[in-house]
């Protein structure tokens, strides 16, 4: 299942690149330059939102019905 993310980069301490995601909070990483930030942060989206998945089913109630939904978000 593809999702499109905002990344924000920007250059900090010593040249890296960090790099965040607006509607993630807690996903923010670092890379010597574009690329690494750009598969770091990708990793990083990857390790959170399985997480999220992960937290979700276990704090669900035994009775809780599951869906996925397709929500169009125009880009910014």
């Amino acid at each position: 299942m593809q999702r499109e993310y905002t990344v924000i980069y920007q250059t900090i301490e010593d040249g890296w690149i960090m790099a965040t995601v607006p509607e993630l909070p807690g996903a923010v990483t670092q890379g010597e330059n574009i690329e690494e930030a750009r598969e770091m942060v990708k990793e990083a989206i990857t390790l959170l939102v399985q997480s999220y998945r992960e937290n979700a089913r276990k704090d669900a109630p035994g009775n809780a019905m599951w869906e996925t939904l397709r929500v169009e978000i125009p880009a910014a």
